[in-house]
């Protein structure tokens, strides 16, 4: 089946996003969770908590290749200090980046309707997809808000 990411498709998971109590919302285009290789548009609004984590033991390539909307990709050292700030905008910053396996990150929604195309290795299971990071908060958390914030002035402010 041949799948297109369409206007139409993208104002979907944008509203969808809006209306998710995360903030953020995945369409997924692979037809099953352990396909090699999984393919999916992948919504964020400002606010949206995402831990930091890496995709490690099983390891996993993450692409993200922007299509609407502004975000910041955040890389970390092990010990949680950010190293790195990549703006993901069509028009003021990069196109797309590639995370190497094992690397901490976490997303910044800069602003409403920011949608990338992700591409990661497969199989999806939620038990090993993703090693979160200790030294930050858990998503839910009380502190989630206020380590967000620091973060996004931390990308201001650099």
């Amino acid at each position: 089946m041949i799948k297109i990411v369409s206007p139409e498709l993208l104002n979907d998971v944008i509203g969808k996003a809006k209306k998710s109590a995360r903030g953020r919302i995945n369409h997924n285009f692979h037809d099953d969770l352990a396909d090699p290789i999984n393919r999916m548009l992948n919504a964020f609004e400002p606010g949206t908590y995402i831990q930091p984590h890496k995709h490690e033991n099983p390891d996993k390539r993450e692409v993200f290749i922007v299509l609407h909307g502004s975000l910041v990709v955040v890389f970390f050292d092990n010990s949680g200090t950010p190293t790195d700030f990549i703006l993901l905008n069509k028009e003021k910053g990069n196109f797309a980046v590639e995370i190497p396996i094992g690397m901490w990150h976490s997303i910044l929604a800069l602003e409403s309707g920011s949608v990338v195309y992700e591409v990661k290795d497969g199989p999806y299971l939620p038990m090993d997809d993703k090693n979160f990071a200790s030294w930050a908060p858990k998503e839910g958390d009380l502190g989630c808000e206020e380590y967000l914030k620091n973060l996004t002035n931390q990308y201001y402010n650099r």
